[in-house]
């Protein structure tokens, strides 16, 4: 099953990145992205961005690496709140 929702993640993101003119037309500019990404294109590169991070993520569901990614991002949580 995560083969098949790695893929549609993968796709998504593709499509985001890929398509950002049509993402900024179809739900706007955000105004973060504007401010810290940019004078003119700061919500196109947002977009690009946010596409590229869902693809990343579409990935490691696709290869089924997730649990051992967020394992190694969250690490110093889980420490922190498990003290030895």
């Amino acid at each position: 099953m995560h083969f098949i929702l790695g893929i549609f993640i993968l796709a998504a993101g593709a499509f985001m990145t890929v398509k950002s003119e049509a993402m900024l037309r179809a739900f706007g500019r955000i105004g973060f992205f504007e401010r810290y990404l940019g004078v003119e294109g700061g919500s196109r590169l947002g977009y690009k961005l946010l596409g590229m991070f869902i693809a990343f993520i579409g990935i490691l569901i696709f290869t089924n690496l997730i649990g051992g990614f967020l394992g190694w991002v969250l690490e110093p949580l889980i420490k922190a709140s498990n003290p030895v």
